[in-house]
């Protein structure tokens, strides 16, 4: 275990709140090469204990006011906080972390999350964030637009379509996780909205460079007919009739079951943090869970504001962010900070 670096001078903690911020990559490299020099890192392969940063979906959506999705929390300004944090928390651990991987939510237009996808009883696509049941398309209330049925469903067919998404929300509401929820458009491939935020992807870049690592980047949400909060794996993977939807992202999981350690953050605590670290509890031993390290400080929780009522929450997903923390402590991973040195975290060194 390394002693903790300085952060660097050039970073500047405004950036984790500027849309806009971009770095310039070039000058980055240079400045990496030279803090390798004046600080003695090591390429990242001579590590002998692996350590792995998994950043959940630290993209610009998500991480600020003008995103479509911006993850707030409670304090309004949540994911801009854990942006600077996090970025600070690699800056100072960069000799401590083996890997940078930073998965990115990927979405299209119509996928069964989107409004687009949806008729209501007048025909019009409804308001996003609203729940879907069973009972919803039952009643009629929604039904999937018959014009992407084409794109979607096997053979253009409609009337599978149909089966297909009473079947899935009846899944959902089966497993007990959550209500198909229709969100709006976000991360949508080719958008600004998209990429990175610019203080993330200058941390993962700098550390590349300073390391000779190779800073992965994991793609998820792609598929149509199924929600993909989890980096591992989606929320349902095969249709009524059996035919695949989506796979398990069984590599990937391979490569974090074989490092010392995990260490997790990003957006949001309450969906795909939870989803994904619900997963890697499901697949890995007792003895495995024991390594994961999840940053509390470097997530936040959806929170939606109530047009209604000034002030006021139409949805808070806070208390299910908190009690996932509570039940993974349990299961017998760690709940940690940025603001503690690693050295000191349990079990760590």
């Amino acid at each position: 275990m390394l002693d903790e670096l300085p952060v660097p001078d050039f970073y500047d903690p405004a950036n984790a709140r500027d849309w806009d911020y971009s770095p310039d990559q070039q000058r980055l490299a240079e400045a990496a090469a030279e803090w390798r020099r004046l600080h003695g890192i090591r390429p990242s392969a001579e590590d002998r204990r692996v350590v792995h940063l998994l950043l959940v979906d630290l993209q610009k959506d998500f991480c600020f006011p003008q995103g479509s999705l911006f993850v707030a929390g409670r304090s309004g300004e949540g994911a801009m906080e854990d942006n600077d944090r996090v970025a600070r928390f690699l800056y100072r651990n960069l000799g401590n972390i083996t890997h940078v991987t930073c998965t990115m939510d990927t979405h299209f237009p119509h996928q069964i999350f989107s409004p687009a996808f949806w008729l209501d009883d007048s025909g019009q696509p409804p308001s996003p964030h609203r729940e879907v049941t069973v009972a919803d398309i039952r009643d009629g209330a929604l039904r999937p637009d018959p014009a992407v049925a084409k794109w979607v469903a096997p053979g253009g067919d409609y009337e599978w379509l149909l089966e297909h998404v009473e079947f899935y929300c009846r899944e959902l509401e089966r497993q007990g996780k959550y209500r198909l929820y229709l969100w709006p458009p976000h991360c949508l491939l080719g958008s600004a909205g998209h990429t990175l935020a610019g203080v993330i992807h200058e941390a993962r870049l700098f550390h590349s460079y300073a390391r000779g690592a190779p800073s992965a980047i994991e793609v998820k949400g792609t598929p149509p007919l199924t929600e993909y909060y989890s980096v591992i794996g989606p929320e349902v993977t095969h249709a009524h009739d059996g035919t695949e939807l989506a796979r398990r992202n069984a590599d990937f999981l391979e490569i974090l079951r074989q490092s010392d350690a995990v260490v997790i953050a990003g957006q949001a605590a309450s969906h795909c943090v939870k989803s994904t670290i619900d997963d890697l509890l499901y697949h890995m031993e007792e003895e495995l869970a024991r390594k994961v390290y999840i940053l509390r400080d470097g997530m936040s929780s959806v929170t939606v504001p109530d047009p209604t009522r000034p002030g006021e929450l139409a949805f808070d997903f806070t208390p299910q962010a908190e009690a996932a923390l509570e039940r993974f402590r349990e299961a017998g991973m760690n709940v940690v900070d940025t603001e503690t040195a690693m050295a000191e975290w349990p079990g760590f060194v």
